[in-house]
């Protein structure tokens, strides 16, 4: 009977390390997007313009992005609008 509860108390830490991973990864998510609005923003309030690419945001306003992790999609629909930010996570 030690063994099976030994296995269980195995399977229920791996469980929760998954778990803890997969909120780890879903907040880099998020704080990479809040970062890239608020450049956006910033720029916007310093320019009077929203960055008309990503690589804008990131040679003048020091956003980083990990390429291999995140795949960022920026859709700009006018100088004076707020562009669609969406970021995915790369899969391995």
């Amino acid at each position: 009977m030690a063994p099976a509860a030994g296995a269980l108390a195995l399977l229920c830490f791996l469980t929760a390390l998954s778990n803890l991973t997969a909120g780890r990864d879903d907040k880099g998510k998020q704080q990479l997007e809040d970062a890239l609005r608020r450049a956006a923003v910033a720029c916007y309030a310093a320019e009077g313009v929203y960055p008309p690419e990503l690589s804008y945001l990131e040679e003048r306003y020091g956003v980083q992005v990990d390429a291999e992790r995140f795949t960022v999609t920026y859709d700009i629909f006018g100088s004076n609008l707020m562009p669609d930010i969406t970021v995915l996570e790369n899969k391995p």
